[in-house]
Order: structure tokens, then C-alpha cells, then sequence
């Protein structure tokens, strides 16, 4: 069994609907279709959004190339990302 890796992308001061728009996008790119997942933190008060890219070890160049194309939803609606933590 392989343990799966994580690329966390922390995005402070999103809004809701902001946020709900950058995952509606994710959610019908074909770049994040399976075996890629996709876990988000919706932005709460005191608790700052995220997005984690989740993968395999065999996936990781898919992933690298996944995460280019995050970046590039981000800018489309102004979004910036604070902090990314990658194993």
C-alpha cells in the first residue's frame, strides 16, 4: 500500500463565494480527475481556506502539473495563495 502526499495551499482572506467558484472550476477541469483528489477547506471565521491536492508517489508528476493549473484558476479570480506546504 502507498501512502498518499499532499500539496496544502493555504488561501487567506477568500470569501465563500469566491472560494465556491475556485472549486466549481476544479471540480470540472480534467487536469484534478482521478486518481487525484481534491480536499477543501471552505473559509470559516477564525480558519483560513485551503485546498490540498492529494496523490500517490506514481501520480507525483501529474500532480506538479495539477498544481500549475491551480494556480492558474487562483488568478483568475484575484485569489492569492499564501502558503504552500508539499511533502
Amino acid at each position: 500500500m502507498t501512502v498518499p502526499a499532499g500539496i496544502r495551499f493555504v488561501l487567506e482572506g477568500i470569501d465563500e463565494l469566491t472560494f465556491v467558484r475556485v472549486l466549481n472550476d476544479l471540480m470540472h477541469d480534467p487536469t484534478f480527475a482521478k486518481p487525484l483528489q481534491v480536499q477543501a477547506q471552505p473559509p470559516k471565521k477564525g480558519q483560513e481556506a485551503a485546498l490540498t491536492l492529494v496523490f500517490g508517489p506514481e501520480e507525483r508528476e501529474r500532480a506538479g502539473a495539477a498544481m500549475q493549473r491551480l494556480k492558474t484558476i487562483m488568478l483568475r479570480y484575484g485569489v492569492q495563495i499564501d502558503s504552500v506546504r508539499m511533502p
